[in-house]
C-alpha cells in the first residue's frame, strides 16, 4: 500500500515511521529498500483486502496522475465488505489499474463491487501481447468520421481473459520506461464492454484524455452514444449495399463493364 496513518495522517512510507492500516487499522511496517518503490505492508503479512496486489512503477505513475486523496479510498457495501480501490475519483468513478493475471471470478467480484468502475490493464507485462494488438489491429474498421473503431475478432487483439468483462477496458502497450514520463504521451485503446450485432467497439484515447475525463465526470467513454452511432452506421452500410445490389442486377452489360474498371482503379489507388 502507498498510504498509512501516522498519528492519523495519511503518510507515504519513509525510513522509521510506524503507521497503521487505514482499513483494519492494524501495525504498518514502512518498506523502504532499493528492490522495489517505497511503500507500506502489514505487519502480520497478510493483507486486510486481498484484492490488492504489488505496486509496480507502472502501477504508482498512472495513479500519479490523480490527487493523492483520490488514490487508496477505502469502500465498503451493504453487507460490510471492504476493499480499497486504486483511484476513487470526486464524481464516484472508480479506475482500477490491473497488471498482473486477474481470474474471472475475482475480476467478475470486483466490477459488482465497485460497479461504476474502469479497468486500466498494462497489455506491457507479456511480450506477445503487444505484437498480437499491433497485428490485430490491421482487421479492424474504423466508423467514418469518429475515433470508434469496430472488429469481428477483439481476440485477435486483447487477451482472452478481458473479453467477458462487463466494463470498460483500457489497454496500455507502452507501459512507463521510467517515472518521469508525462501522461499525454501514450495512447490507451478501450475495450468497450458492448457489442452492436457480435461486433466489439474499440475507442483509441491519449492517456492525458483518459485522466481528463476521468476527473470532471463519472465516465470516460458514452457507451450509449457510441452504441447509438455505431447501430446507424451498420444500417446505413446495409441500405447501400441493398442499392448497389438492386442497381447491379438492373444493370447493362456495359454498365456493370465500367463499374468493375471503376472498382479496379480504386483498388489500384489504395
Amino acid at each position: 500500500m502507498r498510504f498509512a496513518l501516522v498519528n492519523d495522517v495519511r503518510c507515504e512510507a519513509a525510513p522509521r515511521l510506524i503507521g497503521s492500516c487505514p482499513s483494519c487499522l492494524q501495525a504498518m511496517i514502512a518498506k523502504c529498500g532499493n528492490q522495489r518503490i517505497r511503500h507500506w505492508a502489514h505487519r502480520s503479512r497478510v493483507s486486510c483486502d486481498t484484492w490488492k496486489e504489488r505496486e509496480t512503477l507502472w502501477h504508482r505513475t498512472l495513479k500519479d496522475q490523480f490527487p493523492a486523496e483520490w488514490q487508496e479510498v477505502q469502500m465498503r457495501d451493504d453487507s460490510g465488505q471492504r476493499h480499497i480501490a486504486d483511484v476513487r475519483t470526486a464524481h464516484g468513478l472508480v479506475v482500477e489499474f490491473q497488471h498482473s493475471h486477474l481470474g474471472a471470478n475475482e475480476r467478475a467480484a470486483r466490477e459488482a463491487f465497485y460497479n461504476n468502475m474502469v479497468w486500466v490493464v498494462d497489455g506491457t507485462r507479456l511480450k506477445r501481447d503487444r505484437g498480437r494488438f499491433q497485428q490485430g489491429g490491421k482487421l479492424l474498421r474504423r466508423v467514418p468520421a469518429t475515433n470508434l473503431f469496430f472488429t469481428h475478432t477483439p481476440e485477435a487483439c486483447f487477451p482472452v481473459a478481458w473479453l467477458s468483462s462487463t466494463k470498460p477496458v483500457f489497454f496500455d502497450f507502452e507501459g512507463v520506461r521510467d517515472g518521469s514520463q508525462t501522461a499525454d504521451r501514450h495512447v490507451l485503446w478501450c475495450l468497450l464492454p458492448e457489442r452492436v450485432e457480435g461486433l466489439a467497439i474499440l475507442a483509441p484515447i491519449p492517456r492525458q484524455r483518459f485522466v481528463t475525463a476521468a476527473s470532471e465526470r463519472a465516465w470516460i467513454i458514452p457507451g450509449k452514444a457510441v452504441i447509438e452511432l455505431l447501430t446507424t452506421f451498420l444500417r446505413r452500410e446495409r441500405a447501400v449495399a441493398e442499392l448497389n445490389a438492386r442497381a447491379w442486377a438492373y444493370a447493362s452489360p456495359n454498365e456493370r463493364n465500367f463499374r468493375r474498371a471503376r472498382w479496379r482503379r480504386r483498388a489500384r489507388m489504395r
